[in-house]
């Protein structure tokens, strides 16, 4: 092997250089029998996150409003909460919290189908521990999906 080439390899990065060997990737979702762009397709990482601060934007509004009293640490705790519930309320029964709905985006099964209520409940409790929804698969997917067999989707 040229030195040429293994730095150049070493640049690009882990995928570069097993693309370079034939491995074949794919696109987000392929995997999983989603299309590659429109409805259905894995939802980009920019509009989940755009969701999220969506979210938690009105939990800490509801919070303050409500429970706070001018104390913060107060309104972080109540905020974290009424996100939980949040959470499992609106993926539970629509399939879409506020910020997803307004992003265009939806929470699946890996079947297509609906969640049920015990892995809606497991999702939203490991979104708000925040470290499994920063580990992702090359699919895009939080651990908390993963866990949940479920896909934030395109409408």
């Amino acid at each position: 092997m040229d030195n040429r080439q293994a730095i150049g390899s070493w640049l690009s990065g882990p995928r570069q250089a097993a693309e370079d060997m034939g491995a074949d990737f794919g696109y987000r979702g392929q995997q999983l029998g989603l299309p590659e762009e429109g409805p259905g397709a894995i939802a980009p990482l920019g509009r989940r996150f755009g969701a999220v601060v969506v979210d938690w934007a009105g939990c800490m509004l509801i919070a303050y409003g409500l429970f706070a009293q001018g104390n913060q640490q107060v309104m972080g705790n109540w905020a974290l909460g009424i996100f939980l519930v949040l959470s499992v309320l609106t993926v539970g029964t629509v399939g879409s919290t506020p910020g997803k709905r307004l992003f265009g985006l939806r929470v699946v099964g890996e079947d297509g189908g609906r969640l049920g209520i015990g892995r809606v409940l497991l999702r939203s409790l490991l979104l708000c521990l925040a470290i499994p929804a920063l580990i992702w698969d090359r699919d895009g997917r939080g651990l908390h999906d993963r866990l949940a067999k479920a896909i934030q989707v395109r409408i």
